[in-house]
């Protein structure tokens, strides 16, 4: 019987440094007018995201849970975090960065996914360790609030 491996998305990738430099302005608009809808794949206790149907998570799924995100508004400074420090997608839908990128005071880092492009509004969910992508994530991060 094969053994099946976590795959992530290669085509995940962080604006650079200096792409991010150059749109400071208009990420800075995008974070004031992003908003976190959420997803019931990723809660176990859904605290005060309002998540209809009730919370049900799927296995397999990465749950909010871990990283201790119990509340929309902690949630949604992440995401308004990430826009502000330019981790976001070098892919876009209309205006808004396919993903968004942060980082927990304990040291989780988050991935948000744009779910509705139209409002600006994104679900998030703590990266697996195993995710190349979360060390380059973190260490970014760092770097930014040195």
């Amino acid at each position: 019987m094969k053994r099946r491996y976590a795959q992530f998305n290669p085509k995940r990738k962080l604006l650079t440094p200096s792409e991010a430099e150059v749109r400071v302005a208009e990420l800075q608009v995008l974070a004031s007018r992003a908003r976190y809808g959420g997803n019931p794949e990723h809660k176990r206790n859904p605290g005060d995201f309002g998540l209809v149907p009730p919370s049900d998570p799927r296995q397999g799924k990465s749950l909010c849970d871990v990283a201790r995100i119990f509340k929309r508004t902690e949630a949604e400074a992440l995401l308004r975090a990430g826009l502000r420090k330019g981790l976001v997608s070098d892919r876009m839908d209309g205006e808004w960065p396919k993903n968004v990128w942060s980082v927990t005071d304990d040291g989780f880092a988050m991935e948000a996914q744009l779910e509705n492009p139209v409002l600006g509004t994104y679900h998030g969910y703590p990266m697996p360790e195993t995710d190349p992508l979360s060390l380059e994530v973190k260490r970014r991060w760092e770097h930014i609030n040195g």
